[in-house]
């Protein structure tokens, strides 16, 4: 292989994005033997449709990876949030997940992740400046044992 090049593309499209993504995902596979993978996305629509929140993540590893969960402001404080992330969590049980991972902000919802039980497991100071990353888990019960 000659003229290989490193180039920054922070615009790139989902077709070279996802070369990426297979292909950790293969290796991951190749050395974990976990094959099960499914991408997670649930709205909260009006009734046209528009999204005005919603939980999207990965399950990979018997984990649900819950990369983001947002509410659009004029609807927040009115049980929004606690629908969604209860629906993500229904959905990783169902998908058998033993748990569920994600990581807030100092200023985001590290309370209310906290409210349904999720602890922090690790910090991370400084990111971004002046605030912290926690990284959350939570450990899922069977739908038989839930409140």
């Amino acid at each position: 292989m000659k003229n290989l090049r490193i180039i920054s593309e922070p615009h790139a499209g989902p077709e070279d994005t996802a070369v990426i993504r297979d292909g950790l995902a293969r290796f991951n596979v190749a050395a974990t033997q976990h094959t099960y993978y499914s991408p997670l996305a649930i709205f909260l629509r009006d009734d046209r449709g528009a999204v005005l929140g919603g939980a999207l993540g990965d399950v990979w590893g018997g984990w649900l990876d819950l990369t983001f969960l947002w509410v659009a402001e004029p609807l927040r404080g009115n049980g929004y949030g606690e629908r969604l992330l209860r629906a993500a969590e229904d959905e990783a049980r169902a998908q058998g997940c033993q748990g569920i991972f994600l990581e807030t902000l100092g200023f985001q919802a590290r309370t209310f992740y906290e409210r349904f039980g999720y602890e922090v497991f690790a910090e991370l100071p400084d990111r971004p400046a002046g605030y912290t990353s926690y990284f959350m888990k939570k450990t899922l019960d069977s739908e038989l044992t839930r409140k």
